[in-house]
């Protein structure tokens, strides 16, 4: 699955001069299996590129394609496929249910594909260092907590891409790692592609490829 971006602007930063290498303005394409860092500086547009992406944002000039198809056509079923088995994210906003617990909400994500077991869950859970929290409602964890189950969560479907927005935000360095690790091999598993938007490049997650904004 390639995803080409042809000349793509928002409207919110059509006013501002961008770089000569920026992903705005510019036609580029992402291939299946490539490991790509998106960093930058708030407010650049890292986290409109990856709503783009996902069909949440439509308010830009350009072409945004996933297999040659223009994502501005795809309907709402469409989406609905794509997002079930071929593109998976971690938003910014991790968007967990905070009223349900660890396991709720890991369950009721896995029931879409039944990808894993109850058993595989509670072992990426452990993996993460978060097992004592799966009975636990998803408010009442701190942020890096969320963040691990939100990552746990994008991994427990079928994904050609994994669209992460600074997943590591709340993590130290021993989370980091373990989370990178997680990642990488379920990434590898698939062979999928990766992108990660970052405010800097302190993260464990080999990259092949950076973009600019």
């Amino acid at each position: 699955m390639d995803l080409h971006f042809d000349n793509v602007i928002p409207h919110a930063l059509n006013d501002i001069q961008h770089k000569e290498n920026s992903v705005w303005g510019n036609s580029f394409t992402l291939k299946k299996g490539e490991k790509i860092i998106l960093n930058a500086e708030s407010g650049k547009g890292k986290t409109t590129f990856t709503h783009i992406l996902a069909g949440i944002r439509k308010d830009y000039k350009g072409t945004v394609q996933i297999n040659e198809k223009d994502i501005r056509n795809f309907s709402l079923l469409k989406w609905t496929e794509l997002r079930a088995q071929q593109l998976s994210f971690i938003f910014q906003d991790l968007q967990l249910f905070g009223e349900l617990t660890v396991q709720e909400n890991l369950v009721l994500k896995n029931q879409l594909t039944h990808t894993f077991t109850n058993e595989e869950l509670k072992e990426m859970v452990a993996q993460l260092d978060i097992s004592e929290k799966w009975n636990t409602p998803c408010k009442l964890l701190s942020l890096g907590q969320q963040q691990r189950v939100a990552i746990i969560r994008a991994l427990i479907q079928p994904f050609n891409w994994l669209i992460m927005d600074e997943p590591f935000s709340h993590l130290d360095e021993k989370n980091r790692n373990l989370a990178s690790s997680l990642i990488q091999n379920r990434v590898n598993e698939l062979q999928a592609g990766l992108i990660l938007t970052s405010l800097d490049e302190n993260n464990s997650v080999k990259m092949d490829k950076k973009l600019y904004l």
